[in-house]
């Protein structure tokens, strides 16, 4: 038993350090290119990111989840790494046809190509960390996350220093990731994995076939958080897309709060839908709403007061103009997350497809709002659009699971 504690709690603490540190990885990217580069470099940088960001829901897919939650073992540790091999592969050939769709010149096309590289390594290491987790050695992944981030930014820092070159500074962490990923990734993997097992197509295909709406709601979830950049990449300068990157940047920190916060109820939700428990399981999700709303109001205070002062010390750049829209930012951040809360319960109920079609919905709405309002009012219409994005998630899955919920637990009474 004690040892069984000790494992948890070295799992625990090193997943939270290298998790942690890997999430605020683009923070500090975006403040060295910004200080390093300037607005108009950052800017590239900005968009050629989120975009990797997005690609890399394709890498990984159905996610670690359904990897390590695969109870029948159908499927083995090599079919994941051999599906995982093409998943990756796909990003790299999806970046290049986005780059020559959209018509970048050689310098932006090859950051989109280099970054969604970096992310790929991330979205492979992923499975490898799936089969880590799976044999309780968690601290592991937290070891590798850390190192990778740590050394990355460190790297990173010095290389675009040096050179005030994107393109080297970004190989300089590919090499990072590649390296870790060789002598302590697969180091530690080879452990636990049989690579004689024969490889079965079926498998293979299996994973794409039951993973794709746990994937496209991913891929979509992240797509709208992104939507107004792409508007401002069509419509607006470089220097722009710093701007919203900088003014949005605490809205993922919100969204990072959030999960902390969300997971650890995450089976309480399951259990008290599995007890049919619908008082307990409203009380335990305006429990969650409450606290998102509460530390929605602390953050909004602080952005409109303090907000535009803090970012400008960070990143040199003068905000104060933008104080309104980085408060409607947080704003939208905070309706953004209590629409996931939904979603999680969603999900525990097994809703996906619904998920799927209302993300659809969303993905149409945020497409043609971003670039009517961006195109019309520039950067305060890709606010707006931010805005109103966040806004419909907000109704769209406050109101299907309040209903979904009802109908459920009626349906069962009626039943009874």
């Amino acid at each position: 038993m004690e040892k069984e504690n000790v494992q948890f709690r070295k799992n625990f603490i090193w997943n939270v350090l290298g998790t942690g540190l890997n999430a605020f990885n683009s923070l500090f990217f975006m403040i060295i290119v910004t200080r390093l580069n300037g607005v108009d470099q950052a800017g590239i940088f900005t968009i050629a990111f989120s975009t990797a960001c997005i690609i890399y829901f394709v890498g990984v897919y159905a996610g670690r989840i359904y990897q390590v939650t695969e109870l029948n073992k159908e499927i083995t540790d090599k079919e994941f790494i051999v599906n995982r091999s093409i998943s990756t592969i796909l990003m790299l050939i999806l970046v290049i046809l986005f780059s020559v769709i959209r018509g970048y010149n050689l310098y932006k096309s090859t950051m989109f190509l280099l970054l969604t590289l970096y992310k790929a390594l991330e979205a492979f290491s992923d499975v490898l960390y799936g089969i880590l987790q799976k044999n309780d050695r968690l601290e592991i992944v937290g070891k590798s996350f850390f190192m990778k981030a740590l050394f990355s930014v460190i790297l990173f820092f010095i290389i675009d220093y040096i050179t005030k070159n994107m393109i080297i500074s970004t190989i300089s962490i590919i090499l990072v990731n590649i390296i870790i990923l060789i002598v302590f990734d697969f180091k530690n993997v080879l452990k636990f994995v049989d690579l004689k097992t024969k490889v079965k197509k079926e498998n293979i295909l299996k994973i794409f076939k039951s993973g794709f709406f746990t994937f496209a709601i991913s891929f979509l979830g992240v797509y709208i958080l992104n939507a107004p950049k792409y508007a401002i990449d069509s419509f607006l300068a470089e220097n722009y897309q710093t701007i919203f990157g900088i003014i949005v940047m605490p809205a993922t920190v919100i969204g990072l709060v959030a999960q902390f916060l969300i997971h650890p109820y995450l089976n309480k939700i399951v259990e008290l839908y599995k007890n049919r428990d619908l008082k307990n399981l409203n009380k335990l999700i305006l429990k969650l709403i409450f606290m998102i709303v509460a530390f929605g109001i602390i953050s909004s205070l602080l952005a409109y007061f303090l907000g535009p002062e803090v970012l400008e010390l960070v990143y040199g750049i003068d905000l104060k103009v933008y104080r309104i829209g980085l408060l409607i930012i947080i704003i939208s951040a905070t309706l953004y997350t209590i629409g996931v809360i939904y979603s999680s319960v969603l999900t525990a109920v097994r809703e996906t497809f619904s998920q799927f079609i209302a993300y659809i919905i969303i993905s149409l709405f945020a497409i043609v709002c971003s670039n009517i309002l961006t195109k019309q009012k520039e950067m305060n219409g890709a606010v707006i659009a931010y805005f109103a994005i966040m806004a419909l998630q907000f109704i769209i899955y406050t109101t299907y699971t309040n209903i979904k919920l009802r109908k459920i637990f009626n349906k069962e009474e009626e039943n009874e």
